[in-house]
């Protein structure tokens, strides 16, 4: 198959930033469509995902840190994140065709040459391709391995208005979960929480101790914590805990999105004693240590979503010059949801 367009385009870094990024730190550029080598996919994008962690890949520092799992990016490198798109041309005698679409991690381009073992065909169960981009088995994940959720727990999630969140309380629902309580930045999103994700109450940043709103919002205590922030959220979770709760530590927004700094540390303070009293477990958890709950989770939410017990909160933006101003508008909170550009 011969693919006629000589010409892609794609969002590259222009400048690190300093503080959270601005529009002006990337670029859409022209870019000639590249040749894919002999274990390479061309693939047609036509949703990428943009995500708030994309920050700690970009700023200064970011290829010394260990662990990180996303590849540090420097000014003039296009940008990465998850992707679905079609396949173009395939190498002979490989599990892809022209015409499959497939999940990558080589998105914010419009036509990109991905290897072969990079790429994994979208699930046919769920009736949406871009779907597929739902951060919702990451929820999964955290409450079925590290959360271990139980008929009858009480469930706090912070973030509860991001691509994860969004969906932890439809999730723990279906797991069994009695009562789903999430955080967020203000009254605004906390109403949002309750009408249209289904958490029974919701607090928020801005109204006041967070401690004092959970335990509010959970007089009888939390057994299980999923937490993106860290921070006052995470103190206040471990004080509001039950005996033998398990909090399971996804992320660390708190420092991530912080105004100033790299975004790459979450300084907290702990009040130990009540860890040690109460027997808490605490677990930093990524989703990528059980790569079979996907295919558990995708099948969970295609019959959840035939049955209507369960939606894909998103917001989705057209074109790839969307792109740095959906970036920064991530990173600020300003969106509910999985937030997608449609290519």
């Amino acid at each position: 198959l011969t693919f006629p367009r000589k010409v892609s385009r794609e969002v590259r870094l222009r400048a690190r930033p300093r503080g959270l990024p601005q529009p002006q730190d990337f670029e859409v550029v022209a870019a000639p469509v590249p040749e894919p080598g002999d274990a390479e996919l061309l693939v047609q994008n036509r949703f990428v995902r943009v995500s708030a962690s994309m920050r700690m890949m970009i700023s200064e520092g970011a290829e010394a840190v260990d662990g990180v799992p996303f590849p540090a990016l420097r000014p003039g490198d296009a940008l990465r994140e998850a992707g679905v798109g079609e396949v173009i041309s395939a190498p002979p005698d490989c599990a892809f065709s022209p015409g499959d679409l497939v999940v990558h991690h080589r998105g914010f381009c419009e036509i990109v040459a991905v290897p072969v073992d990079e790429c994994e065909l979208v699930d046919p169960r769920l009736p949406d391709p871009a779907m597929n981009l739902a951060h919702g088995w990451t929820a999964y994940a955290a409450l079925t391995r590290a959360g271990r959720v139980r008929e009858g727990d009480v469930v706090f999630v912070s973030s509860a208005g991001g691509a994860i969140g969004s969906m932890a309380a439809m999730i723990a629902r279906k797991l069994g979960a009695r009562r789903v309580i999430g955080s967020t930045s203000s009254a605004d999103k906390a109403r949002r929480l309750r009408t249209e994700l289904r958490y029974d109450d919701a607090v928020a940043r801005e109204a006041g101790s967070i401690a004092d709103q959970l335990r509010r919002a959970a007089p009888d205590g939390i057994d299980v914590v999923i937490d993106s922030v860290g921070g006052e959220q995470l103190a206040a979770a471990i004080h509001v805990a039950r005996e033998r709760a398990r909090i399971v530590v996804l992320g660390a927004l708190s420092g991530q999105l912080a105004p100033t700094g790299t975004g790459r540390s979450a300084p907290v303070t702990l009040d130990s004693f009540p860890i040690l009293l109460k027997r808490l477990e605490i677990h930093g958890y990524s989703a990528d240590d059980d790569p079979a709950a996907r295919s558990e989770f995708h099948r969970l939410f295609a019959d959840a979503i035939a049955e209507g017990a369960m939606s894909f909160p998103h917001e989705r933006l057209r074109g790839l010059e969307s792109a740095p101003s959906a970036l920064c508008d991530v990173a600020a909170g300003r969106y509910l949801g999985t937030v997608m550009i449609e290519v």
